[in-house]
């Protein structure tokens, strides 16, 4: 095996989360079945490289947001797995305190700038967050995810023209993972290459494998070191794929069994617990005992949801606008 590009407790916590992502992703899968979980629910199976390599890129004080498909960037971002179940659970426990459920999590303790509901919406406040660490002098960057099906959106284009002309410290990421719902790259778009849409702007973009930890990780690291120097945006389309429908009321009928194995076959879980096992970081053994407290750590999530109560209807009008203006200049 080829000299490893990064540490061994980078692998290992790669391995880790996404592991986690994957085992939480599966019980809340079980949970909307038993009706614990309402509402949408869209699952991020397949995906988990992609927020695994960015965990281990950013620092500390940079921002994330992204759209509905949320719960893995939650747990990516250090929020608890109890509070991220709880707040699929509705109750009062949750990130957001149970009134945002599955598509609509946040938490300003973990820099979690929120799951969006609205189709692209997300885009232009990931901007707006980054104009605010500029405003402020820091040397934060937000990490602005969005999915393909969301670069239709006319927003996107408003926001890369004005994150160009003011050099904003954002990364906007597409996470390309073929299908808009059930509508393939190929029905909606002649450009196939969705980074190609930044170079309308002159805004440095580029196409990298979000099925592997290490691209995105180096990926990640460059466009934040040079978002850092000041010298604004970076357009990233990061080529993954979903393992499950769009969302639980979606079969997936529109693709082959033969795709899903092709993609199966490059199992960002399983290529990096290999690539573990053959640097001998970690023995059979011991990837089963983190199996072990990964299923624990899920299990307990489940737990706290369950005894965590609903919230009190009193609590509609809270948190619904901010008591504070801290970026208006008097």
């Amino acid at each position: 095996m080829a000299k490893a590009k990064h540490s061994k407790n980078t692998y290992i916590d790669w391995y880790k989360l996404m592991l986690l992502i994957r085992r939480f992703e599966e019980k809340s899968a079980q949970m909307y079945g038993q009706n614990k979980i309402r509402g949408f629910c869209h699952l991020y199976i397949g995906q988990e490289a992609i927020v695994a390599g960015l965990a281990s890129a950013k620092k500390d004080g940079d921002k994330a947001i992204t759209a509905y498909r949320d719960h893995g960037h939650a747990l990516a971002m250090g929020i608890p797995a109890n509070e991220v179940m709880a707040e699929l659970f509705g109750r009062v426990d949750g990130c957001s305190k149970g009134k945002g459920g599955s598509m609509h999590m946040f938490s300003k303790e973990h820099n979690f700038c929120g799951g969006h509901g609205i189709v692209g919406g997300q885009i232009p406040l990931g901007a707006g967050i980054a104009m605010a660490e500029q405003f402020k002098g820091t040397d934060n960057v937000c990490f602005c995810y969005m999915g393909d099906g969301a670069v239709r959106q006319g927003a996107l284009h408003e926001t890369f023209n004005m994150a160009m002309l003011w050099k904003l410290p954002v990364i906007f990421i597409c996470e390309n993972n073929n299908y808009a719902m059930g509508t393939s790259v190929e029905r909606t778009t002649n450009v196939l290459d969705i980074a190609k849409l930044g170079l309308a702007y002159d805004m440095p973009s580029e196409q990298v494998d979000g099925m592997s930890c290490e691209a995105v990780h180096e990926s990640m690291e460059r466009c934040a070191t040079r978002a850092r120097r000041g010298e604004g945006p970076t357009f990233v389309e990061l080529k993954t794929y979903r393992y499950r429908g769009h969302s639980m009321s979606d079969p997936a009928k529109y693709r082959t069994k033969d795709e899903v194995a092709e993609y199966r076959d490059i199992d960002p879980i399983e290529v990096i617990g290999d690539k573990i096992l053959k640097a001998k970081y970690l023995t059979e053994k011991q990837l089963e005992e983190i199996e072990q407290e990964v299923e624990k750590t899920v299990q307990e999530s489940v737990d706290f949801a369950d005894a965590s109560p609903f919230p009190d209807a009193s609590e509609i009008y809270t948190d619904v606008y901010a008591d504070e203006y801290p970026f208006i200049v008097e």
